[in-house]
């Protein structure tokens, strides 16, 4: 065993720590109230380390949600050639779910209970949702404003803040279905 594999974990765990000590705060407390000092105390670290792994407390607060989307970023650009935009975001959706802790069961609470970071991660969200429905609209050849993809992202979106809820494969199926049956009901090509 390495002194530097000893050393990285020790740093996850003391980032764990910290994302753990603030998402408690921010669901018991509320984000506003809840300081710097106060995720220190909880984490058992210094003020300084917290904010040596979070240089704010939004980028706190949303790291786990901005893991999330950037997952789900990359399993979109990164899917091979014949892989559809709904094959990749059904593979993403599958792992996510059979990979969820309770520290994500804690985020979800702490942005329920937070209506501002719920705010900051739906214009996050809605990032992505552009992404989706370029790439969507490529897929399909689709002009990338068109409603269509831009409706379908929008529609992905909320069926992966649902599904990620739960955690039955019937579900996914179920979400994966509505999904890839709406989908067949728009028009693709140039002449959309």
């Amino acid at each position: 065993m390495t002194s530097e594999g000893l050393r990285e974990r020790s740093k996850a765990r003391r980032r764990e720590a910290i994302l753990r000590a603030a998402y408690e705060l921010f669901a018991d407390h509320g984000f506003e109230a809840t300081t710097i000092a106060d995720i220190a105390t909880a984490a058992e670290v210094s003020p300084r380390t917290v904010t040596l792994y979070f240089p704010s407390k939004l980028e706190l607060a949303l790291a786990e949600f901005d893991a999330f989307t950037g997952r789900l970023d990359t399993a979109l650009r990164e899917r091979g050639p014949d892989v559809t935009i709904l094959d990749a975001t059904e593979h993403w959706l599958r792992e996510e779910v059979a990979h969820r802790s309770d520290l994500d069961d804690l985020a979800d609470r702490m942005l329920d209970l937070n209506p501002q970071l719920r705010a900051v991660a739906g214009v996050r969200m809605a990032e992505i949702i552009q992404d989706g429905a370029r790439i969507l609209a490529e897929e399909q050849g689709n002009a990338p404003d068109d409603f269509g993809p831009r409706m379908a992202a929008a529609a992905a979106a909320a069926v992966i803040s649902e599904v990620c809820h739960r955690s039955s494969d019937a579900d996914i199926d179920t979400a994966m279905a509505f999904l890839r049956a709406g989908l067949a009901t728009l028009p693709t090509g140039p002449a959309a």
